[in-house]
């Protein structure tokens, strides 16, 4: 029986860099979320990505499913998945963005946004915080997760 190829080693200084890279290389993640007892589960377009605390911020509908589950039980988790097969995870909760003045800059640097729904006081409109607390990398296929080191928004919030 044939050996499956051995993943090269990752030095684990790196590991922030490649988690990075994976946000860059894949763009759209797969947000899970729980409607009840049942997983949900779709791909989402992120807004903004804060790359040193990964810190990513989704936009979505009122509207959308998705909304209920997450006011009932913010806890998610996006999976990226880059094309040569490496991926992260990242688990955290999900907020409601009210900062008026990042909600203007992310409003601002969205062309698509701006088309497709008019106004930033458009009532449909919400723009998702999900804060971290855990980030993790695989290597394509090696079946084993890393975690990766990052500076939670309140530690920097602290140093700042």
């Amino acid at each position: 029986m044939p050996q499956p190829p051995q993943p090269e080693p990752i030095d684990p200084a790196t590991l922030p860099d490649l988690a990075r890279a994976v946000i860059r290389e894949a763009k759209f993640p797969m947000l899970a979320s729980l409607d009840g007892d049942q997983a949900r589960v779709r791909p989402v377009s992120p807004v903004r990505v804060d790359a040193d605390t990964f810190v990513i911020y989704v936009a979505n509908l009122r509207s959308y499913h998705k909304t209920g589950e997450i006011a009932a039980n913010p806890r998610v988790e996006l999976c990226y998945l880059a094309p040569d097969h490496d991926q992260i995870r990242i688990t955290g909760i999900a907020e409601v963005l009210t900062d008026r003045p990042l909600l203007e800059e992310i409003w601002e640097s969205n062309p698509l946004l701006r088309r497709y729904l008019g106004s930033l006081e458009n009532p449909e409109l919400i723009i998702y915080r999900l804060l971290p607390n855990r980030v993790r990398f695989m290597r394509e296929w090696a079946l084993e997760y890393h975690d990766v080191p990052f500076a939670s928004p309140e530690s920097q919030a602290a140093a700042s």
